[in-house]
C-alpha cells in the first residue's frame, strides 16, 4: 500500500518524532510507514486521519497487483 504520509507531514512543518508522540507510536513507525516498509492497523490509520483531520484515502492508496484500481 502507498501512503502520502512523508509528503502530508512535511508540507505542515511536522516532525517524525512530533507525530509519534502525538499518535503514541515510535518514530521508527512512522519513519516505515513513510518508506512503504508498514502498513498501518486500521485504528492508526484513523489517528492519522483524524490528526491531520483529512481522509484516510487521502493518506493511504490501496494498490492491487501494483497497477492502482482497475475499473470494472
Amino acid at each position: 500500500m502507498k501512503n502520502r504520509l512523508e509528503v502530508i507531514r512535511k508540507q505542515r512543518g511536522i516532525k517524525q518524532e512530533e507525530l509519534a508522540e502525538a499518535l503514541e507510536v515510535s518514530r521508527q513507525t512512522i519513519c516505515s510507514l513513510e518508506k512503504g516498509r508498514y502498513n498501518p492497523s486500521i485504528i492508526l490509520a484513523f489517528k492519522l486521519a483524524k490528526y491531520f483531520k483529512i481522509s484516510i484515502e487521502e493518506i493511504f492508496v490501496y494498490e492491487e497487483d501494483g497497477e492502482g484500481e482497475k475499473s470494472r
